[in-house]
């Protein structure tokens, strides 16, 4: 296992997915950063050399996203002034319930789970 940017990353995947792990990086960034840095998609992180590495971590400190905790921090700031404001949107995520329109009859387990604090 390779850690970059504090994130516990697979020496096996290819840098494309490996990538992906990090929170705050998708698909578009990921594919962006691979070609910038000149690999193929399937290339692994077991088969990049120490400079390498640096070079794919200093690529992604240039491109200023905010990464992991950064960004947990800025979206659980964002859910806590909905719920300051007390926005339906708050109040439903006070609740439990689905925030986004969705039905309660049925179907508002998945919802119940995934909008706790």
């Amino acid at each position: 296992m390779i850690y970059l940017m504090n994130q516990e990353l697979n020496e096996k995947t290819p840098i494309y997915f490996s990538l992906q792990g990090i929170f705050g990086i998708g698909k578009l960034y990921s594919n962006y950063i691979s070609k910038k840095v000149g690999f193929s998609k399937s290339t692994t992180l077991l088969m990049l050399s120490e400079e390498q590495v640096l070079l794919l971590i200093n690529i992604i400190e240039k491109q200023k996203l905010k990464l992991s905790k950064d960004l947990k921090e800025k979206n659980y700031i964002a859910i806590k002034r909905l719920i300051n404001i007390k926005t339906y949107r708050g109040i439903r995520l006070i609740k439990n319930l689905p925030v986004r329109g969705q039905r309660t009859r049925t179907n508002s387990k998945t919802a119940k789970k995934l909008n706790r604090l």
